[in-house]
């Protein structure tokens, strides 16, 4: 049997276009906090996942690879896991987190957390969940990990400071 040239091609393509990522279809909301740090995507989200822990923020998913993590619902207060109950109201969040490669060697941190105000059956779960408050005790947790990372493993670089030639000194000896 005698394939065609072009059958192949457009055969190879559709799998070529096919992405291969355990990430959410979604990209994270606008309000959510991010930073730059100064580590590989996979190094990025495994540091995140573990500051995140241990501060008592529990991801369920985490994904090295496709630079993604996520929790289950949660107690805001506790931090215990919400099972069987239905999470509505600020008390009861999520946290999702991407990282995204940036600069060479470096990686851009993407966090926000959820909550749903009501529940809606008709609508998608993704269309009810709203950021929290960034004054919401774990919004104010999510942003210091974020910082701690930053100071330990480095951020954005500074603005670039554009070196300036000196003035020569006028006949009274004062710069022009």
């Amino acid at each position: 049997m005698r394939r065609s040239p072009f059958l192949i091609a457009v055969g190879l393509g559709a799998v070529a276009c096919q992405p291969n990522t355990t990430r959410p279809s979604f990209t994270p909301l606008p309000e959510a906090a991010g930073t730059e740090v100064r580590l590989t995507v996979p190094e990025a989200t495994r540091h995140l996942a573990e500051a995140l822990k241990a501060d008592s923020i529990p991801p369920r998913k985490i994904q090295l690879r496709d630079g993604y993590i996520e929790t289950g619902w949660f107690e805001a207060k506790s931090g215990r896991l919400v099972r069987g109950r239905r999470a509505v109201g600020p008390g009861i969040v999520r946290v999702r987190a991407w990282a995204d490669p940036s600069r060479p060697g470096s990686s851009q941190l993407t966090v926000e957390t959820l909550y749903r105000p009501l529940l809606d059956p008709s609508l998608p779960e993704r269309e009810l969940e709203r950021e929290v408050a960034h004054d919401h005790p774990v919004a104010v947790k999510v942003v210091a990990v974020l910082q701690g990372l930053v100071k330990q493993f480095g951020g954005a670089p500074g603005p670039q400071v554009e070196a300036k030639p000196a003035v020569p000194p006028n006949e009274n000896g004062n710069p022009d």
